[in-house]
């Protein structure tokens, strides 16, 4: 099964960054029986916040969904630095995406497919989850999108 993850992610030009330092007082994950618990995951590329500010006004849905994805190839690389190989994901089992948006935005649902799209392109069927989108006043370091993520890990 890793190894289909891993083709898929090479044929979508996608590589997995070094999993991101907590922020703050937290830690990245917690493995609890068999789920995983991934804590926010901003949209962080070559070590910084690729998409700032509001979406609505400061980011276009294009770029906040390109943010959506970021944090998503952030969320596997956290579920490989906790698990060693994506292959032991059972199953997404649900993202919250959390969404800065300027008064009025209401395409949360939008900017979050960013996400939901490449999950299950990558991890096929196990990729298949429940999830919510929220629209926030603002998000920490002025990220446009922060989403965390419940997984099912199997042996």
């Amino acid at each position: 099964m890793s190894e289909t993850i891993d083709n898929r992610l090479e044929a979508m030009g996608i590589r997995l960054p070094v999993a991101a330092a907590p922020a703050a007082n937290y830690v990245p994950y917690v493995i609890s029986g068999n789920l995983l618990y991934l804590s926010g995951q901003l949209p962080m590329e070559d070590g910084k916040i690729a998409v700032t500010g509001l979406v609505g006004s400061d980011v276009d849905l294009a770029a906040a969904q390109r943010a959506a994805e970021l944090c998503a190839i952030n969320i596997l690389a956290q579920a490989k630095a906790a698990l060693g190989d994506l292959g032991r994901i059972a199953r997404v089992i649900k993202l919250n995406g959390f969404v800065a948006s300027a008064p009025g935005f209401t395409e949360q649902h939008l900017v979050i497919n960013g996400a939901s799209n490449l999950i299950a392109n990558v991890l096929g069927d196990a990729g298949k989850h429940a999830r919510a989108a929220v629209g926030m006043a603002a998000l920490p370091l002025n990220a446009a999108v922060e989403i965390d993520a419940i997984l099912e890990i199997g042996q």
